[in-house]
């Protein structure tokens, strides 16, 4: 399962490490040690020096844990660049994305320890309770899906079918999120394009697409990425009724 390890590597071994594994794109990277984040974005922020877990998964994204809590205290759920150099004799790990325009910086002061994990077997995990479930109590708590997401409509019928949530984001966009409560596959993704077009049909303007799921397959993440929607890993949700009738797009 460990196909490296490197106990407190220098910078320059560091940052090597790092350029290997997240351009195989075939391990779990994992770095413990004192390290310093900054985030760049629709906001700014800083994580003054402290001691972190940082964790790179094979699909790029990028999560940095504190010693206390469940989740993350930074994180970038999709990236488009991941690249590691020696900076002022540390080594800095830039992990990017173009839409919307992110940045976060780990500038790792003294690492103790690097690791890549293989974790080749995907077991097929579904959430409990239906998708009609999911649908209320995410529509009851869509930060779970993104801060500040606020749901317009819940089976906003299409010409292509019923769109599971329609939703606003925080600057404003309409977001379209089609939901499966198991692994979503290409099928999947087919759907949300046919919901995103069929919307921005519709006059409103841009339209983001996100497909939320416990777990999604490569080729169903390849090409989500490929036709510019996005995914969220939904773990779980809490036990809530059923939410009160949310409004229409058209009242």
């Amino acid at each position: 399962m460990i196909r490296a390890h490197l106990p407190t590597p220098d910078a320059a071994a560091l940052s090597a490490f790092l350029t290997t594994h997240t351009r195989a794109q075939e391990t779990l990277i994992q770095i413990a040690g004192l390290a310093e984040i900054t985030y760049h974005g629709r906001a700014a922020s800083t994580a003054e020096v402290g001691a972190y877990l940082v964790m790179i998964k094979r699909d790029g994204s990028l999560q940095v844990h504190a010693p206390t809590g469940i989740k993350p205290m930074n994180w970038q759920p999709r990236t488009d660049e991941l690249s590691a150099r020696v900076e002022r004799g540390y080594c800095v790990l830039h992990a990017s994305r173009r839409s919307p325009q992110e940045l976060v910086r780990v500038t790792f002061l003294e690492p103790h320890l690097a690791l890549a994990l293989e974790l080749r077997a995907e077991a097929a995990f579904s959430l409990s309770g239906s998708e009609k479930q999911m649908q209320d109590a995410l529509a009851r708590h869509p930060e779970l899906i993104e801060p500040g997401l606020t749901v317009l409509n819940r089976e906003l019928l299409t010409d292509s079918g019923g769109i599971d949530l329609y939703a606003r984001d925080a600057q404003g966009r309409f977001v379209v999120v089609e939901l499966k409560r198991g692994r979503a596959t290409q099928d999947a993704v087919s759907q949300l394009a046919r919901y995103v077009a069929t919307v921005q049909r519709s006059g409103v303007g841009a339209v983001r697409g996100v497909l939320a799921a416990p777990s999604i397959t490569a080729p169903a993440l390849n090409e989500l990425r490929a036709r510019g929607l996005e995914f969220r890993e939904i773990g779980a949700w809490p036990d809530a009724p059923a939410p009160a009738v949310l409004p229409s797009l058209f009242d």
